[in-house]
């Protein structure tokens, strides 16, 4: 015996017909979620941090990205000079610069609240 195996043809053209626009759609709209509970707060957040840093002057109390606890002395272009003891002076980056010990303290203190 020999059978006569038929496939259906796909209805709507395939991959590129009818539901082609759905999946453009569906693409777009994940874009977008992701766009706003994603990028969009995380540039905010950089934003944010960048203004914190400009702020940052002489005498302020300041945390490094590598833990260094210590108060700004000078303020540089691209750097500041940070005393961390008696005497004793580093630079320091100001993109390793994250948050002034008066903040974290407020920040700590809030949390525990």
């Amino acid at each position: 015996m020999d059978f006569i195996f038929l496939q259906a043809a796909p209805q709507g053209g395939g991959l590129f017909g009818g539901g082609s626009a759905q999946m453009i759609l569906m693409l777009v709209l994940m874009v977008v979620i992701f766009y706003f509970f994603m990028i969009r707060p995380q540039q905010k957040r950089q934003k944010a941090l960048q203004r914190q840093r400009e702020a940052l002057g002489k005498g302020d109390r300041i945390i490094t990205a590598g833990g260094i606890h210590g108060t700004i002395r000078e303020v540089r272009e691209k750097d500041f000079l940070v005393e961390i003891a008696n005497g004793v002076n580093i630079r320091i980056d100001k993109g390793s610069v994250y948050v002034s010990a008066q903040e974290a303290e407020t920040d700590m203190a809030a949390k525990k609240d």
